[in-house]
């Protein structure tokens, strides 16, 4: 009996969302068919899929966008990303690390980091541009200073919770500092600190586009800005949803990370 409900609820978990994905499209085929908007500004998904077809193969003697596919754009968006968001967590470990442990590098470096984290990121990039140019710095740059703020402020906010406890315990035992923060805090802070990263991920994401407005072909971003430029909405959104493709599967194996790393998070 268990098991047949085990097996219900796996159908179930995944008979929701696709039913949503088909009420979604059941919904946007109706409302490109009813004419209220032409089809540029609505295509019908048929529109969107030969789209995603010709971005994904050579037609016509035309390689994808620009001479680019779909999983190349894409690959290159990605590993911009991975730069940029991998330099910005690295830097919000560190900080979050130091300011959750030492009191004046809190009180130094946090207000700085509230003062980024406000900024939408086309605030600076024009200013990245000035200093950095038009190649990959102002992008990679762009993607870090995003991703920087959401990493540092969970960190330090659970580091700073680390229950004092465990920290006196530790001492009694005769810890050395490395011994508390490697022993004790990072394990205690881990499971928000990972939340702050998949956080950092999606600002990142939520920040490509902006960072590819200026020379980001090849790139998803750059070829949703380009598309957009010449009213091309099947274009747009093919890029659009390989963007919230690519994000739900990245979310989906940080979490899976977390669950590996944090089993008891959630646990009583």
């Amino acid at each position: 009996m268990r098991r047949r409900s085990r097996v219900l609820e796996r159908v179930a978990h995944l008979a929701l969302p696709l039913g949503s994905l088909l009420l979604f499209l059941l919904l946007w085929q109706a409302l490109a068919a009813s004419g209220a908007w032409s089809e540029t500004l609505v295509p019908p998904p048929t529109k969107v899929w030969d789209a995603f077809v010709d971005l994904s193969t050579t037609h016509d003697g035309v390689r994808g966008y620009n001479g680019t596919t779909l999983i190349e754009h894409l690959g290159i968006s990605l590993r911009r990303i991975v730069l940029g968001a991998g330099i910005g967590i690295a830097a919000g470990l560190v900080f979050g690390l130091l300011m959750g442990t030492v009191g004046w590098v809190r009180s130094l470096v946090e207000p700085w980091i509230t003062f980024l984290r406000t900024l939408p990121p086309l605030a600076y990039f024009s200013l990245l541009i000035i200093w950095l140019g038009i190649d990959e710095e102002p992008k990679i740059t762009l993607l870090a200073v995003a991703a920087f703020p959401p990493v540092a402020v969970s960190t330090t906010t659970a580091v700073a919770a680390v229950p004092t406890s465990l920290v006196e315990a530790a001492r009694a035992l005769g810890g050395s500092r490395w011994d508390l923060v490697r022993d004790v805090i990072v394990p205690s802070a881990l499971p928000e600190t990972l939340t702050g990263v998949r956080l950092a991920v999606g600002v990142a994401y939520s920040s490509l586009v902006a960072a590819e407005l200026v020379n980001g072909l090849p790139g998803i971003g750059g070829m949703v800005k380009d598309a957009a430029n010449y009213n091309n909405t099947p274009v747009v959104l093919v890029g659009i949803i390989a963007i919230g493709v690519s994000g739900l599967v990245i979310d989906a194996l940080l979490l899976r990370l977390e669950r590996t790393l944090v089993p008891w998070r959630g646990r009583a």
